[in-house]
């Protein structure tokens, strides 16, 4: 498992950097202006999974999963604290249910 470090988009331009998808996910600082860029090489789609550990009214919130297609890409988030900041390190859990063929990069706005 790796942790992303976001990288800045600011109006000089970024050229993102990507990482491959780790086997067994990433993690990255949480905040209202970080978001994951997935690209999807592979020729099935991938479901990327974002661990909630949200509560409400005592309730667990249920984990949010985004469908990336084959050859196809997603953007996702805001990766907001409140929702998806683990409890142990403060960092938001991302699960793949394939890392082959699978990049990310963790971005900031």
């Amino acid at each position: 498992m790796a942790t992303l470090i976001p990288q800045v988009v600011s109006l000089a331009g970024l050229t993102p950097t990507y990482a491959s998808a780790a086997v067994g996910g990433d993690k990255v600082p949480p905040s209202d202006r970080t978001f994951v860029h997935i690209k999807n090489g592979a020729g099935a789609p991938v479901t990327v999974t974002l661990t909630a550990t949200a509560k409400v009214r005592g309730q667990a919130v249920g984990n949010l999963t985004v469908s990336v297609a084959a050859s196809g890409e997603q953007m996702i988030g805001p990766l907001t604290a409140d929702l998806l900041a683990g409890v142990s390190d403060g960092l938001v859990a991302i699960g793949y249910s394939s890392n082959t063929s699978v990049t990310v990069a963790a971005l900031r706005i």
